[in-house]
């Protein structure tokens, strides 16, 4: 229905259209001057015409009989052909980004605002940059970024206000608004290769694909004519566009898309980056969106195409601004525009929140409010409140000149802001809301027994223990591989014993613990422990034992560097009597000339540390009454020359052989 009613209104405005844009040309275009008191045909000739001296063809033409007594109010009829001719400039008003002139002669320089352009110029604007001027007949023109135009011709005719501009686009997009001249020779024309566009006063939009060389043009106010390099004309009326290939005739003329609702758009920012969002609107594919700095749009500020529909820009300074935002159809014809202003205040920026920062709990019955000084700021704006949006306050303090407020609260949800003061009470926009939660004051961490820092923890399992509080219901605890706790290897956070049994393999671990109270008010964890998990030194085992004559040779095999053995020997199996108990640092013991009977041996492993394993299994050593020379012997036997390692016991006889000689010197 919304398109039928364009199409309709297309069609009426067409007649009026095709009056203004096509008038009935006269044979001999005129113009037509209203008589003022005091004028004569001859001045007016002076003032209007090329040749003065042509003041006599007016007269004719008019049929004037007294060329110095003139009626006033009565209007004369100049021809365009006598009037004068005077060659036109065009005047920079803005400039952004680098915008350059190459003039006839090619000369090339950068250009700016209050730059005089002239006819032959040929005006480049680069990425991210535009420029505006204004004509001798007050019409205004906006190239964009990327943007290549030729100032072909700018003429006036003396002092009637009738203009006429040629400008040729060879790429990019221009924004114009054309004065307003119902005037026989008045003309404003826009040329490319593929569409020449002609007005006589209008708001439009014309642009050309630097690949495809496709001319594109939306009429916003007024009409205009379009013509191609072949076919027939079209009159484009307001709402209306058209496109043209080079060697095509225009298109149709087309509905343009509607401008997009920007009421949602928030009338003052004071973050950056800039966002702005607003609704899809049908029939969009892209947007094109621009900031100006007012609604004059001679200075462009920021301008993008977007592929959703939201823009986003890096920032602005602080200030008023226009932002322009419309619709690119599937043909890439831009729709209306939808225009919003806006506010950007970011400076000075807020300070940077220390504490206490969003979702962070607070024990106690105080909170402190840090947060870090700015350069060049004479104080801080700090609120305090129970909704998020501030409708109750608890603080409201405009004037804080330190980096830190104290305040005593009960338990409960708290929100709080600040805002950076300048100079002259320039403030600048509040922080994002932090929201924080009061709490009791948590009970302090149990005290750990075991296993405490460094220590070292034997076998296959490790039981962390603590002492009870009468403060906590529960016990929160944790275990690690590394000291920062970012790769746990237990996190329990109802533990109601005082101990936790865990397997771990060996390695060095980490732990902590912190007390629960009621309504999971979990305290700070305790200073973090770390200890050893080590395996228990392995029992070592024993070969057979060796005899001689002489002594009792054991045997053990090591597995390791600086290992230690405790040694026992006793005649019991029981050994609650050993005969040997000793730690010797090599894996062999040995018992000098041992007794006949039965010994039992066993061995356990002390390692560098000083730890202990289990004793190994006992071994029985049988000791004979004569021990006989074995078959293998350790040691070869130990050779003397001492005499009285070679005789042989004395027998009986020898001793009553002794007595018999001794009686007669009793005598």
């Amino acid at each position: 229905m919304l398109h039928l009613l364009y199409a309709l209104r297309y069609v009426t405005a067409l007649v009026l259209g095709l009056q203004l844009v096509n008038p009935v040309a006269a044979a001999e275009p005129e113009w037509l001057y209203t008589v003022n008191a005091g004028d004569t045909l001859i001045g007016l000739a002076a003032d209007y015409l090329a040749n003065p001296n042509d003041w006599y063809q007016l007269q004719k033409l008019n049929g004037v009989t007294e060329p110095r007594r003139l009626m006033p109010g009565t209007q004369l009829r100049l021809p365009v052909a006598l009037l004068k001719r005077e060659i036109g400039i065009a005047k920079v008003i803005h400039t952004q980004g680098k915008v350059t002139r190459t003039s006839k002669n090619e000369r090339s320089q950068n250009v700016i605002a209050g730059t005089r352009l002239e006819v032959g110029d040929l005006i480049e604007t680069s990425a991210d940059a535009s420029v505006s001027m204004h004509f001798v007949d007050g019409s205004r023109l906006l190239l964009t970024q990327n943007t290549q135009v030729n100032l072909m011709e700018m003429m006036r005719f003396g002092k009637t206000g009738m203009a006429k501009t040629v400008i040729k686009l060879n790429r990019g997009s221009l924004d114009t608004h054309v004065t307003e001249q119902q005037k026989p020779s008045a003309r404003y024309e826009i040329k490319s290769r593929a569409l020449n566009l002609v007005v006589r006063g209008t708001h439009f939009r014309a642009h050309v694909s630097d690949l495809d060389h496709v001319s594109r043009s939306e009429v916003l106010d007024g009409a205009m004519e379009a013509s191609g390099t072949r076919g027939e004309a079209v009159t484009i009326l307001a709402g209306f566009g058209t496109l043209a290939a080079p060697g095509e005739s225009p298109r149709i003329p087309q509905v343009l898309s509607l401008a997009p609702d920007l009421s949602l758009v928030p009338s003052l920012l004071q973050r950056v980056p800039l966002r702005f969002e607003w609704p899809a609107t049908v029939g969009a594919e892209r947007y094109h969106a621009q900031v100006f700095t007012d609604r004059s749009f001679e200075q462009l500020l920021l301008d993008d195409v977007f592929q959703d529909n939201a823009a986003n820009w890096p920032d602005l300074p602080d200030g008023r601004y226009v932002l322009r935002v419309r619709s690119i159809d599937s043909n890439g014809l831009e729709g209306a525009n939808a225009d919003r202003e806006f506010i950007l205040k970011v400076h000075p920026l807020p300070p940077v929140i220390s504490a206490p920062q969003n979702g962070q709990k607070i024990y106690g019955s105080q909170a402190t409010m840090r947060w870090n000084a700015v350069d060049d700021i004479q104080s801080y704006h700090v609120q305090l409140a129970t909704k998020p949006d501030f409708s109750e306050l608890l603080a409201d303090l405009p004037e804080q000149v330190n980096t830190e407020y104290v305040v005593s609260l009960t338990p409960g949800q708290y929100y709080w802001r600040i805002a950076s003061i300048a100079a002259e009470q320039n403030q600048g926009p509040f922080s994002d809301v932090q929201s924080f939660t009061q709490h009791k004051a948590p009970p302090d961490p149990p005290v750990i027994s075991a296993p405490q820092d460094g220590q070292k923890i034997y076998g296959s399992q490790a039981t962390l223990r603590w002492n009870t509080t009468n403060a906590a219901h529960s016990y929160h605890v944790q275990l690690a591989a590394k000291p920062d706790f970012s790769e746990l290897l237990a996190d329990l956070p109802e533990q109601v014993n005082n101990e936790c049994v865990v397997s771990l393999t060996p390695g060095q671990y980490y732990w902590r613990i912190a007390s629960v109270a009621a309504e999971q008010n979990r305290g700070p964890f305790s200073d973090v422990q770390s200890f050893t998990q080590r395996k228990i030194p392995e029992s070592p085992q024993l070969e057979a034992a060796q005899l001689d004559d002489k002594r009792l040779l054991s045997h053990w095999r090591s597995s390791g560097a600086g290992e230690k053995f405790q040694v026992q020997v006793a005649r019991n199996p029981d050994f609650t009597q050993p005969i040997m108990d000793k730690v010797v640092t090599i894996n062999q013991n040995q018992i000098d000339n041992p007794q006949p009977g039965i010994y039992y041996l066993r061995v356990k492993t002390i390692d560098a540390d000083g730890f202990a394993g289990p004793f190994g299994p006992v071994q029985q050593i049988e000791v004979p009454t004569k021990i006989s020379l074995p078959v293998q012997q350790i040691e070869p036997p130990i050779k003397t020359s001492e005499p009285a390692q070679q005789m042989e016991a004395p027998t009986k006889l020898n001793h009553w052989w002794l007595l018999l000689l001794l009686v007669p010197f009793a005598l």
